[in-house]
């Protein structure tokens, strides 16, 4: 297990952290905790094996929450002294005897267990900062170069981001955590062009976002070569495949689609506080309200999902989040009936609901932390069919791979998502690719209509860096488990005749 860098071991965290839970309390805090961060990042993008863009970040800075006199405060410095640290925390409990006045009810927090001096480091093995850039370029470049030199391919973009975040914890209970984190999400999209036709079509690579090094792209995690090797082939039957004729049909979904549909329709739509509408302004509250938990029919009785902040490789996998509540797994959905929601310590508290389930995130030290998604994931069946068997239980359908556009409302009820492939299926055999698919139905609708859910050897982690909630807005990064699945009866729309071609 790597260990936790040194240069952020050597940041005042603990000095700081005193001086400001100290100032706190004597300025009458019922809760304060501080939070000293950095994050580093680097994007490296690359056109037709060109480096086209390469930058590196770096985020560090320390905050103070407090409750005081049941009101939030908030404050932030990056000025890593005591007396800094004293003047945030003063900032803090300004900012909530401000607030007071608005205040509709009293902050009050769910009870958590304290952890005096506790560590977490997240399962890699290469830490992606620690090789060298060249190398990087170099084999984004020679991938890139290999799908250049395949027939029909016209360009290449291929793009990293990676990502090591690191946390310091502490609060007036005694809590007090050091975790690290590292994540990279390598993606190459080839295309083709017709410029007799005024055509073009792409296809994207597969492999999710992880939480793991620099090994993602480089060992037996991820097989790249056949992957690549297979990327020109797709994309020519993608040109010349024959549009869809929209209708009804049974769909077979592939985890590397079916974990955004998860994301939208069932993960912001469990967070607690848009089912209780304190969340609205992005992207809207739920249709899964509070009143209906355990009686909501969420979908069939093979439906069975869980939120998971505790998954190995896991995008939102944490050993304690930024409330300081060590992080568990939890029932979702149970047999297809609303079973639980994802919590912060204020909404489980709230709703008399026990302990938080460690969904407490701020994307930055500049941030208030927020609740957030956890790794929110459908489970397999245990004896369940593979992909193949799936598809043999389908007379007319179509079988879908890959993630693409997506749109849902303000609900997250009503939606559709598109593919990176999409294959018709005949009595039971796929029979060539199409085009121009979307998929549409209601939250209840869609899941109501999943027969059959795959077996363990079908289950992937997908996932996505760039979650957004809030106001200001703050990003973060979660996976989404999934099998292959089989939905009965789905609406297919044509995309080409919906836009009005």
């Amino acid at each position: 297990m790597p260990e936790i860098d040194q240069a952020f071991l050597a940041l005042p965290a603990r000095v700081l952290a005193e001086a400001a839970l100290t100032r706190a309390r004597e300025l009458g805090a019922e809760h304060a905790d501080f939070r000293l961060e950095r994050i580093r990042s680097q994007s490296i993008t690359l056109r037709d094996a060109v480096l086209e863009n390469l930058h590196d970040g770096e985020d560090l800075g320390f905050a103070v929450r407090v409750v005081h006199d049941g009101t939030w405060g908030f404050a932030a410095g990056v000025v890593l002294t005591t007396a800094e640290a004293v003047r945030v925390a003063e900032r803090a409990i300004a900012v909530a005897k401000v607030s007071a006045a608005l205040r509709a009810e009293r902050v009050e927090l769910a009870d958590e267990p304290a952890y005096p001096d506790v560590t977490w480091v997240s399962s890699y093995e290469v830490d992606p900062f620690a090789v060298p850039d060249g190398d990087k370029v170099g084999l984004l470049a020679d991938w890139s170069e290999r799908l250049l030199a395949a027939d029909g391919v016209d360009h290449v973009d291929a793009a990293v981001l990676q990502v090591i975040e690191n946390k310091f914890y502490a609060d007036t209970a005694g809590t007090r955590t050091t975790q690290q984190r590292v994540r990279v999400h390598p993606v190459l999209e080839a295309t083709a062009v017709d410029a007799a036709q005024g055509q073009f079509e792409t296809m994207r690579t597969c492999a999710p976002p992880v939480g793991r090094g620099w090994e993602y792209l480089t060992g037996p995690t991820w097989d790249w070569a056949a992957e690549l090797s297979e990327i020109p082939e797709w994309l020519a039957q993608k040109m010349k495949a024959r549009s869809v004729e929209p209708g009804c049909y049974d769909v077979v979904i592939d985890p590397s689609n079916l974990w955004l549909t998860i994301h939208e329709s069932i993960g912001h739509a469990t967070e607690l506080d848009r089912a209780l509408g304190y969340e609205a302004a992005y992207a809207g509250t739920s249709f899964a309200t509070f009143d209906q938990l355990g009686t909501l029919r969420y979908g069939s009785p093979v439906m069975n999902v869980t939120g998971d902040r505790t998954v190995e490789h896991g995008l939102a996998t944490i050993g304690y989040d930024d409330e300081g509540v060590q992080t568990q797994a939890w029932d979702i959905v149970a047999g297809g009936v609303l079973a639980g929601y994802q919590l912060d310590r204020r909404m489980a508290r709230l709703k008399g609901l026990g302990r938080s389930n460690g969904c407490a995130f701020a994307d930055s030290p500049g941030h208030i932390p927020l609740q957030r998604m956890a790794n929110v994931s459908l489970q397999p069946a245990p004896d369940g069919p593979d992909t193949r068997g799936l598809i043999a239980g389908v007379e007319r359908g179509i079988y879908i791979v890959g993630d693409n556009s997506w749109s849902i409302d303000m609900q997250r009820y009503n939606f559709q998502f598109t593919g990176q492939r999409f294959f018709e299926i005949r009595n039971g055999e796929l029979a060539g690719q199409l085009r121009d698919v979307a998929y549409q139905a209601t939250t209840t609708e869609f899941w109501g209509a999943m027969e059959a859910v795959g077996g363990p050897q079908t289950w992937r982690l997908g996932g996505a860096f760039n979650c957004g909630k809030a106001q200001p807005g703050q990003i973060a990064a979660v996976s989404h488990g999934a099998p292959a699945a089989l939905f009965r009866g789905i609406n297919i729309l044509n995309t080409v005749q919906e836009g009005g071609q």
